[in-house]
């Protein structure tokens, strides 16, 4: 086995390796920095390298391997790495933004402790838009994020340099976030699983959850079983969760084990007010629901319900956040900047109103969807953008192409559902095209089971950029 083959190799499968003690987490440490140094200039996944704290890390686990090789966690030495919207004791955080560059923080975000918990070792910090408020990576002061399967175009966003890192093999699983296609979108964009867990199954603690909801931290991984693994490292009820879930059982990759029932899905290309998706993203649905109807589910077409109620208040509710968060103007991108002053405009009826109507709205997508065990869509509605394909526009027009781009993803944020972008093969360019399976509330199981079962079928995690392999 090459060292790109270790690289590429999914998660469960490098930590086999290390309890096998066929190779040490300093080892593979190793093997990632030095792609990271290689790879990283032409892609901007990664915006800070811990390299020193990386390597004390993965030696002291070595060293731990050697002394103690049993009842190590299911992840145990496989290298990580963390979205900069995250705290990393001792290392700079700065959101996307350029005076923060040099920012510094104390502690460990919740989700880095329980990283750590799990025996990962963490290799950076990957590049973020501006606060994560938009689905491509070009934050000012900042490289832009390249996707590895062509450098002209964007990973995504708003974990855009998660996913490239992930893609050109530079981690064994990145770590991300999703308030409205954050992790989803790039997935798609990269060739990538990502999951929008369900609302309330993994802690914001210590923190307030300004998105009312909306957002979820997560990770991007090569296989389902990858990520199934993670989301049991992940979820937990901390005490004073505003919402939570109980732990499943069996676990998330226990469950796999089982091929699912035959399902009743529902499927779609089309969402209004937008329309029908493009030919690639619409293809990539059908060809998905003929392989889950040769699975044996029955599958039928929907009408969804129409999302122009949505609209409006989730982009009051992001805007307020990027108000509340206490960045100067100043410091602001464009985009960001003209949100800030749009927020400055609404008064606090007029918030409350927004999130009783995103409620509502989710209320309507929810029982919509409750027939079905699955439904499938798009994750964007049309394929990957060049980069610095919208930097030009005015605000306004940027915004259009936003909604019109991400459509599918911002309402399963708003109605908590779980949602799962699998990758499904490739458009005309060569770029990724994937689809989004959804499922009911708290129903993350059912979702990463068919999953399996479609990944058994076809199978994908060893597709590699021609970039990234060498």
């Amino acid at each position: 086995m090459t060292p790109v083959d270790i690289a590429f190799l999914p998660a469960l499968d490098q930590a086999q390796l290390i309890r096998d003690q066929d190779i040490s987490p300093l080892e593979l440490t190793e093997l990632y920095l030095e792609r990271i140094e290689r790879l990283n200039p032409k892609l901007g996944a990664y915006v800070t390298v811990m390299a020193d704290q990386a390597l004390a890390d993965a030696k002291a686990k070595t060293e731990q391997l050697a002394s103690h090789p049993d009842d190590l966690p299911a992840l145990f030495g496989v290298p990580v790495s963390v979205k900069d919207l995250n705290a990393v004791a001792g290392v700079p955080c700065a959101y996307g933004i350029k005076a923060a560059r040099d920012r510094v923080v104390e502690q460990d975000d919740y989700i880095v402790r329980k990283l750590r918990q799990g025996g990962m070792v963490i290799l950076g910090k990957t590049a973020t838009s501006q606060l994560g408020s938009l689905p491509y990576t070009e934050p000012p002061g900042f490289p832009p994020a390249r996707n590895p399967w062509n450098p002209n175009y964007t990973p995504g966003g708003s974990s855009g340099g998660a996913a490239a890192a992930l893609a050109a093999g530079l981690c064994a699983i990145a770590q991300g976030s999703d308030g409205g296609g954050s992790l989803r979108g790039p997935a798609a964009c990269c060739g990538l699983v990502g999951l929008k867990a369900a609302r309330g199954r993994i802690s914001f603690t210590p923190l307030g959850e300004r998105l009312n909801g909306l957002a979820v931290n997560g990770a991007l991984t090569r296989t389902v079983a990858d990520t199934a693994a993670m989301l049991d490292l992940l979820s937990g009820y901390q005490l004073g969760d505003p919402y939570w879930l109980p732990d499943p059982d069996p676990s998330f990759l226990q469950g796999l084990s089982q091929a699912p029932p035959p399902l009743r899905i529902g499927y779609t290309t089309r969402l209004e007010p937008i329309g029908e998706a493009d030919t690639a993203c619409g293809q990539a649905v059908q060809a998905t629901v003929q392989a889950l109807e040769d699975l044996g589910h029955k599958i039928e077409a929907v009408d969804f319900p129409d999302l122009s109620d949505l609209i409006e208040p989730f982009i009051v509710v992001w805007q307020c956040v990027i108000a509340e968060l206490g960045v100067p103007w100043f410091a602001l991108d464009k985009m960001n900047r003209w949100l800030y002053w749009r927020a400055c405009w609404i008064n606090s009826g007029s918030y409350l109103r927004s999130v009783a109507q995103l409620q509502q709205v989710a209320r309507q997508v929810v029982q919509f969807c409750y027939p079905y065990d699955v439904m499938v869509l798009p994750v964007y509605m049309h394929t990957v953008i060049p980069v610095g394909a919208w930097k030009r526009l005015r605000p306004a027009k940027t915004l259009d192409k936003v909604i019109n781009w991400v459509a599918p993803c911002p309402l399963f944020n708003a109605s908590g559902q779980p949602a799962l972008a699998i990758p499904t093969g490739f458009d005309d360019n060569g770029l990724p095209v994937g689809v989004q399976l959804v499922g009911r509330p708290a129903a993350e199981a059912t979702l990463l089971a068919l999953a399996a079962q479609l990944e058994s079928a076809k199978p994908w995690h060893h597709q590699r950029p021609p970039l990234a392999d060498s």
